[in-house]
């Protein structure tokens, strides 16, 4: 059965329900209306009797006033019981009457029922209709489109507002996977056009010698060594969007720990201070891609960091909630930038060399680890230039 089909039959059953609920309040209220009255019946008092003889009559048999008949008291009972038999009679055809009509309204008006149910349930599942019809032609080419929403603000225009809302963000989503795929295709193909470059240079040269050949082979296996750190990379951040599919206790102090390790190694490179304030911090997830979260945080707060600048790690118990947090000192970031550094493949437009900004995946990562965690992450300028990152864990289970 199709909706329409169940919610006529729905009204059909309702209607005939209440009707028939109001037929039996109907006639209960007309055989109360129908009461008994008092009838006086009088003799003439004829063989030594006087007085009158009293009975209950309905008043439709007598037209409702006493009466008086003078007649002898024989009679007079006589008169009295066929009176009341007519009055039973006619108090029993009445209410079979009433019945008899009511129930054959009753019928011709569920038939009836059925039919503006019909109307009634097809005039209200038009917008459904025609937002079926709308949804059946949008497609990955043409998300852009939506539903029609123009109508009251009642339960169908909530529906095709949320239908059109989740049409945004899958056209967004769409989109972002379209600009991921360009460039992580730029990405890959700027190294390997690199590699094929170096080679087709050392082959063409007459006098390349060992030492030459020496020195392209290990500049490929350099450019080598980015396409595996790439690859990794973009491994990494589609298994974090993929999201967790169990969760473990997790120390986030322990994982931050060796994330300030690897970058107090970089740092001396750079001049650059690596502070650790690591308190006892757990959460639920999973370690490796906690770590790796870590890493990704420091790496980036070392890197584009200024000469002899800082960087503060610190970790914690909030409210029962794990908090890692990271601030640099590095060169000032614009509020409005910060949300596109954790699009994959953003860079600030700071002059930097492509080699020292990285993949430009860093930060992408650490934001689809913390959704993969259902954490909050939280970015914002640093107090002394640079940019602070907060990432706040759930509550783990108890137990």
């Amino acid at each position: 059965m199709t909706v329409r089909m169940r919610l006529t039959a729905l009204y059909g059953a309702v209607f005939l329900a209440s009707g028939t609920v109001l037929l039996v309040i109907t006639y209960a209220l007309v055989a109360h209306r129908l009461p008994s009255t008092t009838v006086y019946v009088r003799s003439n008092g004829g063989s030594g009797s006087s007085g009158s003889v009293i009975a209950n009559v309905p008043p439709q048999s007598i037209g409702g006033a006493p009466i008086g008949v003078p007649t002898s008291p024989a009679e007079a009972q006589a008169i009295l019981q066929q009176m009341q038999a007519e009055a039973a009679r006619q108090r029993a055809d009445t209410l079979h009457q009433l019945k008899v009509e009511s129930a054959g309204a009753l019928a011709i008006m569920a038939v009836a029922s059925m039919g503006l149910g019909w109307l009634v349930a097809g005039r209200a599942l038009r917008p459904v209709r025609e937002m079926t019809n709308a949804a059946r032609h949008i497609s990955e080419d043409n998300l852009h489109e939506r539903l029609p929403a123009d109508g009251p603000a009642d339960e169908l225009g909530d529906l095709a507002t949320t239908f059109n809302a989740v049409l945004g963000r899958l056209e967004r989503a769409f989109e972002s996977q379209r600009q991921f795929v360009a460039h992580a295709s730029h990405e890959l193909r700027t190294p390997l056009t690199l590699e094929r470059a170096i080679l087709e240079v050392t082959l063409a040269d007459p006098d390349a010698d060992a030492g030459t050949l020496r020195s392209a082979c290990e500049r490929v296996l350099a450019i080598g060594a980015q396409q595996e750190a790439l690859i990794e990379a973009l491994l990494t951040l589609a298994r974090s969007q993929r999201g967790l599919d169990e969760y473990h206790p997790v120390d986030v102090a322990a994982a931050t720990a060796d994330a300030v390790a690897a970058g107090r190694a970089a740092s001396e490179v750079r001049s650059v201070t690596v502070e650790a304030d690591l308190g006892p911090a757990w959460a639920a997830g999973d370690q490796r891609l906690v770590e790796r979260l870590a890493t990704n945080l420091v790496d980036n707060a070392v890197r584009h960091n200024r000469e002899g600048g800082t960087v503060e790690v610190r970790t914690g118990t909030v409210d029962g909630h794990a908090v890692l947090s990271v601030v640099n000192t590095g060169p000032p970031v614009a509020g409005g930038e910060i949300e596109r550094l954790f699009q994959p493949f953003q860079r600030l437009e700071s002059g930097r060399a492509a080699s020292a900004d990285g993949l430009g995946l860093g930060l992408s990562i650490v934001a689809a680890i913390a959704t993969a965690h259902g954490a909050a992450l939280g970015a914002g300028p640093g107090p002394s230039g640079g940019m602070r990152v907060d990432v706040r864990f759930p509550q783990p289970a108890a137990g």
